[in-house]
C-alpha cells in the first residue's frame, strides 16, 4: 500500500500534467481564434474593396459631378487608348526609349510625372525643344475635364513627347520604366491639386501627394543610376505665416489646409530619402501659376468662362474685410525656374538603395514677387473680354485658403538666375487669346482681345 507521501507526490504530478494540458489547449484555441480572426478580417476587407470598386469607379465620365480621384489601383490596368501598344510590349518600349532619348550631346533623360497637366505640359515642351529626352507619365484622372488633358497630350505628341498612361502608385509600372530607361532626372509634378476639394475628398490627397510620392522615391532610390529629382511643393506650405514676403527660412509648420499639409509632408519625406538614401532632391514652392492651357479650377480660368457667359462671379474679401491678393506667376516664368533647377541639380550619391555620401537637398520659391488683389485680376479680364463682370463680393470661407501670398525669390535668383518677367496684364492677355481660340469663341471677340491687350501694353 502506497504511503501518504507517495500519494501526495502522485497527485502533485497529476495536477502539473493537467495544468500543462490546459495551457496547451488554451494555446491551440488562441492560435485557432487568431487564424479565424485573420481570415475573417481578410474576407471582410476583400468584400469592402469589391464593393468600393463596384460603387466608386476610378474615373467619372460626367463633367457635371465632382470627379472621383484615381484609386490606388493602377490606372494602366483598366484603361488604354484604342490602338495603343500595351505596357511592356516591344512597340511600347520603343516609344518609351524614343521619347526619352536626348537629341543633343550630353542631353538629359527626364521622366516628367503629371506631364498632361498644366505645368507639366509646358515644361515637357520646353525641355523637348531644347533637345532633352522627355518621357511623360499621367493617369488622366477626372479632377477636371480630362478632354483638356487629352488635348495637351496631343500637343505633346506633335513634338514627339510620349506619355505613359499610369498611376504613381503602380510600383511595377514605375520599376519597368526605370528598367527600360536610365533616367538622369525626374521632374515630379503629378499631384492632387486644389485647396477646397480637400474638404470633399481628403483621401485623394494622401493617395497622390504622399503615397504616390513615396512610391516614386522608393523606385528612384533603387535605380542604378539614381536620378536627380526636382519636384513641386507649394506656396501653401506657408499656411498661417504672417511674415512677408514669404521666404524659404520662414516657418511652415502651420498649414491652413489638408492640401498644404500633404505638400509639407512631402518636404519632410524628401529630407528623409535624401538623408538615408542619398537622393538629390529639389523642392519648388509654386505661387499661383496661370497661363494658356491652365487648370479650369483656378479663379482666372473660371472667371473668364463665367464673365463670357454673363454669370455672376464670387469675389472674396478676408474676414476682416480686406482684399484677397495673390502672387500670380506666369507659367513661362515657372518653366524657366523648373529648367534652372534641373540644370543645377547635382547627381544623387546612392546606388542600389545605399547612400555613398552627402547629397544635395534644396527648396526654392518660384513666384512673381508682385502680389495683385483679386479685384484687379477681374478688372483686367473685363478689359480684355470687353464686358463687365457681375461681381458678388463675399467673405472668404474658412476652407483653407490664405488671404495673401508674396514670394521672396532671391535664393532661386542666386542659385540659377530665376527672374520673373511677365506681369499680370501681359500674362492674362496671352491666356485670354489662348482661351478664345481653344474654345472657339466668336472671331469678333478676338479683335476685342487684341485691341484691349494693345491698350494694356501701351500703359505698362
Amino acid at each position: 500500500m502506497a504511503s501518504p507521501r507517495e500519494t501526495s507526490k502522485t497527485a502533485y504530478k497529476l495536477e502539473r500534467y493537467n495544468s500543462y494540458i490546459r495551457r496547451v489547449n488554451r494555446t491551440k484555441l488562441l492560435n485557432a481564434s487568431s487564424k479565424l480572426l485573420f481570415w475573417a478580417t481578410l474576407l471582410i476587407a476583400l468584400v469592402l474593396v469589391f464593393f468600393f470598386t463596384l460603387n466608386y469607379p476610378p474615373l467619372s465620365s460626367s463633367a457635371d459631378r465632382h470627379p472621383l480621384q484615381h484609386s490606388l489601383l493602377s490606372y494602366s490596368a483598366f484603361y488604354r487608348p484604342k490602338g495603343s501598344a500595351a505596357i511592356g510590349d516591344p512597340i511600347w518600349e520603343k516609344q518609351v526609349r524614343h521619347s526619352s532619348t536626348a537629341r543633343r550631346a550630353n542631353g538629359l533623360s527626364i521622366l516628367v510625372t503629371g506631364a498632361a497637366g498644366f505645368i507639366g505640359t509646358h515644361c515637357s515642351l520646353s525641355l523637348k525643344k531644347r533637345g532633352e529626352g522627355v518621357l511623360g507619365l499621367d493617369n488622366f484622372n477626372s479632377y477636371y475635364d480630362p478632354s483638356l488633358k487629352r488635348a495637351r497630350q496631343a500637343l505633346l505628341a506633335k513634338h514627339q513627347v510620349f506619355i505613359v498612361e499610369g498611376d504613381l502608385n503602380d510600383g511595377p509600372l514605375l520599376r519597368k520604366l526605370f528598367d527600360v530607361v536610365p533616367f538622369t532626372h525626374v521632374l515630379h509634378l503629378a499631384a492632387q491639386a486644389g485647396v477646397r476639394y480637400a474638404m470633399q475628398n481628403p483621401q485623394s490627397y494622401v493617395a497622390s501627394n504622399i503615397a504616390g510620392f513615396v512610391n516614386l522615391l522608393e523606385v528612384a532610390k533603387n535605380a542604378n543610376p539614381q536620378p536627380s529629382i526636382v519636384w513641386a511643393s507649394s506656396s501653401s506650405v506657408y499656411g498661417l505665416n504672417t511674415e512677408n514676403p514669404f521666404s524659404e527660412s520662414h516657418r511652415t509648420d502651420q498649414p491652413a489646409s489638408l492640401y498644404a499639409a500633404t505638400k509639407k509632408a512631402g518636404e519632410e519625406i524628401a529630407h528623409t530619402y535624401n538623408h538615408i538614401y542619398g537622393l538629390s532632391l529639389t523642392g519648388l514652392r509654386f505661387f499661383t501659376v496661370y497661363g494658356p492651357w491652365g487648370r479650369p479650377d483656378m479663379a482666372y480660368f473660371f472667371f473668364t468662362k463665367d464673365i463670357l457667359q454673363g454669370k455672376q462671379i464670387d469675389v472674396y474679401r478676408t474676414q476682416d474685410d480686406k482684399e484677397v491678393a495673390r502672387d500670380f506667376t506666369y507659367v513661362d516664368d515657372v518653366v524657366k525656374g523648373c529648367v534652372g533647377a534641373l540644370d543645377t541639380a547635382e547627381k544623387s550619391t546612392g546606388s542600389g538603395g545605399k547612400k555613398r555620401g552627402p547629397a544635395q537637398l534644396r527648396i526654392y520659391n518660384l513666384g512673381n514677387t508682385s502680389p495683385v488683389p483679386v479685384g484687379r485680376l477681374v478688372s483686367i479680364l473685363e478689359l480684355l473680354l470687353g464686358t463687365s463682370a457681375k461681381k458678388h463680393v463675399i467673405k472668404m470661407p474658412r476652407n483653407g485658403d490664405v488671404p495673401f501670398t508674396h514670394a521672396n525669390v532671391s535664393l532661386a535668383y542666386r542659385d540659377f538666375g530665376y527672374k520673373p518677367t511677365t506681369d499680370l496684364a501681359m500674362g492674362l492677355r496671352k491666356f485670354v487669346k489662348w482661351y478664345v481660340h481653344y474654345y472657339g469663341i466668336k472671331s469678333t471677340l478676338n479683335k476685342e482681345v487684341d485691341s484691349a491687350a494693345g491698350n494694356n501694353d501701351s500703359s505698362n
